[in-house]
């Protein structure tokens, strides 16, 4: 990208999103050697050598012959590699960012903190006035005594396993694949086909942050609830899709699951008059786990720009074949 030939020209790509508006302004503050164009701003669609995307409709990409990139807007690239017209030799890149694993794993810490301590107790003898005094406060167990898992160990996954095992959790991490790194301190590894199943088995408390595939598609059903401690809890940070809806339901109404934290959906945002709003057992949260800043979101397409257009693969490039 040299400034004597002008800014590589790229589209933004969503059906529910208005990523121009979004990205416009740090892309021109923060990303010099690009131009971010809405659709309806391209003059020459053969010009246009990169998208940003995020859900993008199912013809999206045809216009553009001359693409060398797609980046997501976020850590998730599932919807991309669904698109139909995704052309299949384009780099895919995701954001990577420190920062937003951290996030994450505040977060999650506060849900695990949330249901081992009974908090919402203690919101419901606020609204009644009411002192909950010894003998009538079900809260203390040392977190030694409760086993927190994680589906998931990627970026997000591992700020998470190591945040709750900080707390004195032990946590069970699922992996697909044996890894050359050690766990850190108070985490344990799961890995293989039944990687899943025996972290659920174990988990008081279940943490969901894979990333949706069609292996990992509807995993969070009632077969893998069956296996869980009864009581247990779900925390769900990962993909709307990888929950059976009913099947939680089934799970909570049958004593297996005590409670559930969801903070993402299959149809975002969840309708007002959907019955988990009112469901006591269930912490809604819209899909705030984690975000990144646009700044970092323009940086990173940037540089991935630069890298593809001199033949090299952009360090935050996906596996097509892995879905992440």
């Amino acid at each position: 990208m040299r400034a004597d030939s002008g800014p590589v020209e790229g589209v933004c790509l969503s059906k529910n999103l208005d990523l121009k508006a979004l990205f416009g302004d740090v892309f021109e503050r923060f990303a010099p050697g690009v131009r971010l164009l809405s659709p309806e701003e391209v003059e020459d669609p053969s010009r246009i050598r990169f998208a940003l995307a995020w859900k993008p409709e199912d013809d999206a990409f045809t216009p553009y012959g001359n693409l060398a990139l797609v980046s997501s807007i976020a850590a998730g690239v599932d919807s991309l590699l669904a698109c139909p017209s995704l052309p299949p030799d384009v780099a895919v890149t995701r954001l990577r960012d420190p920062d937003q694993g951290a996030l994450m794993a505040g977060f999650a810490a506060w849900h695990v903190i949330w249901h081992h301590r009974n908090m919402g107790a203690f919101l419901e003898a606020e609204a009644a006035s009411e002192w909950l005094g010894v003998g009538r406060y079900a809260g203390f167990s040392a977190p030694r005594t409760c086993t927190v898992g994680v589906l998931g160990y990627g970026l997000m996954g591992k700020a998470v396993a190591r945040g709750v095992a900080t707390l004195g959790f032990p946590v069970v991490a699922a992996l697909r694949k044996p890894r050359d790194e050690a766990p850190p301190p108070g985490v344990r590894f799961e890995v293989g086909a039944n990687a899943i199943r025996d972290t659920a088995a174990e988990s008081r408390i279940l943490i969901n942050v894979l990333p949706l595939t069609e292996e990992t598609r509807d995993v969070l059903d009632g077969k893998l609830f069956s296996v869980m401690p009864e009581g247990s809890v779900l925390i769900q940070l990962g993909r709307g899709d990888h929950l059976v809806d009913a099947d939680l339901d089934a799970a909570l109404d049958s004593g297996r699951l005590s409670a559930a934290s969801l903070d993402v959906f299959r149809q975002e945002p969840l309708p007002p008059e959907h019955h988990w709003w009112r469901d006591p057992r269930i912490l809604i949260t819209p899909h705030k786990a984690s975000d990144s800043s646009p700044r970092l979101v323009a940086e990173q397409v940037a540089a991935a720009v630069k890298d593809v257009l001199a033949g090299r693969m952009p360090e935050t490039a996906v596996c097509r074949e892995d879905g992440y």
